[in-house]
């Protein structure tokens, strides 16, 4: 049967279904450990959902107002201004969206135009690139320098150009692990002065980072945080991925034009989680015992596969680790993920498929946010090759 209409030209030619679908239902076929996925298998806390139930027992489940509960809002600006000294209006300079994706997705929109060039440090997570075409904005690609995954800031000056009207960065970063540094930030600063460049910067993970590094947001620099839009999560940060619940924080000219595309994609967000979170967070600082929490994961699975042929560099921060297994074999990291997934029972997430054009540096990348149980089986499993 000729199914009408059939003359439709995708917008998006070159995507398929996401790796992270793909090893997941590989994992769940061959019932493997999936490490792939990058979502924690333990439990919320309790007290978080206890309150998330008292707001729907006290009526609060209609529309909130778009731009986030107020009560919510004014909570993250006090966290802002006591972990990184930047000052926001809880009115005009922030706003609860549904995930850290959607609010890439609407700042982009509200900025780029047809043409318009946006700089993509890669390996980038997924979602980037296809917001870019989606409003016919033009991805030009800076490669991140092993073995530690840093930006090579004469890379991007390269490739600035009149046309440059975002320049997108990530940190903690995911896939690779590693973390911005003060320098970083005034590199950047530097590279954006006297320019009309506006910076989106990724900062889900911010709460995640090891080793006595401290997270460098853009919102310390003030000529970084008066051209950018920063985006977080609540989900990574309250081990809660399927809440699909971030926020971004933006000056007001920019939160202006991010509200104008917001209001039209989700309009609001769940509402009794919002206003459970305020409550939380104002009573509850735990997220200042993440990054001893994770770190305490990150060592914990490393010890366990010491002995293995991989080869590591400890993750700098997300929950996130890269091992290399070029001492085992030779083949491609797609095909090698897939193998591990069928022979050795632990699923990954090949990390050439986070490049435009693929580069296998031999890197799979292993969810960390597991319970030590499931992680010492995983090791077990790769101590086995």
């Amino acid at each position: 049967m000729t199914k009408y209409p059939n003359n439709i030209s995708s917008k998006l030619p070159k995507v398929g279904t996401t790796i992270f679908t793909v090893m997941s239902a590989l994992a769940n076929e061959h019932k493997a450990i999936n490490l792939s996925q990058g979502f924690p298998n333990f439990n919320v806390n309790a007290k978080l959902i206890s309150l998330i139930n008292q707001k729907m027992k006290d009526g609060l489940n209609q529309y909130a107002p778009m731009q986030g509960v107020p009560q919510l809002r004014e909570v993250l600006c006090e966290k802002m201004e006591t972990l990184y000294g930047a000052k926001y209006h809880p009115d005009k300079e922030v706003n609860i969206t549904a995930g850290g994706t959607q609010a890439i997705y609407s700042a982009l929109t509200a900025v780029v135009r047809e043409g318009d060039e946006v700089i993509v440090v890669e390996p980038a997570y997924d979602c980037y690139v296809p917001a870019i075409e989606l409003n016919g904005g033009i991805p030009i690609y800076v490669q991140l320098k092993p073995p530690h995954h840093t930006i090579d800031w004469s890379d991007v000056k390269k490739v600035i150009s009149p046309r440059t009207k975002v320049i997108m960065i990530n940190t903690p970063h995911n896939p690779m692990g590693s973390v911005m540094s003060a320098d970083d930030m005034r590199q950047l600063e530097k590279l954006v002065k006297g320019t009309n460049i506006i910076i989106i910067s990724d900062e889900v993970y911010e709460h995640i980072i090891f080793d006595g590094q401290k997270h460098e947001s853009v919102c310390k620099y003030p000529r970084l945080a008066e051209r950018s839009f920063i985006v977080y999560s609540f989900g990574k940060t309250y081990h809660a991925t399927g809440w699909k619940l971030g926020y971004c924080f933006a000056p007001e000219n920019l939160m202006a034009e991010f509200r104008k595309v917001h209001q039209f994609i989700v309009f609001t967000c769940n509402t009794p989680i919002q206003h459970a979170l305020a409550d939380y967070i104002k009573e509850c600082d735990d997220y200042n015992e993440l990054s001893e929490f994770y770190q305490k994961k990150r060592d914990f699975f490393l010890k366990q596969i010491k002995d293995s042929r991989f080869k590591f560099i400890p993750s700098a921060g997300s929950y996130f680790q890269l091992l290399d297994y070029s001492t085992i074999t030779n083949e491609k990291d797609t095909e090698y993920a897939i193998r591990l997934t069928k022979e050795n029972g632990v699923a990954s997430i090949p990390t050439s498929v986070f490049y435009h054009k693929p580069v296998d540096n031999k890197l799979l990348r292993f969810c960390f946010a597991k319970t030590d149980d499931l992680l010492k089986k995983a090791a077990e499993n790769l101590c086995k090759i």
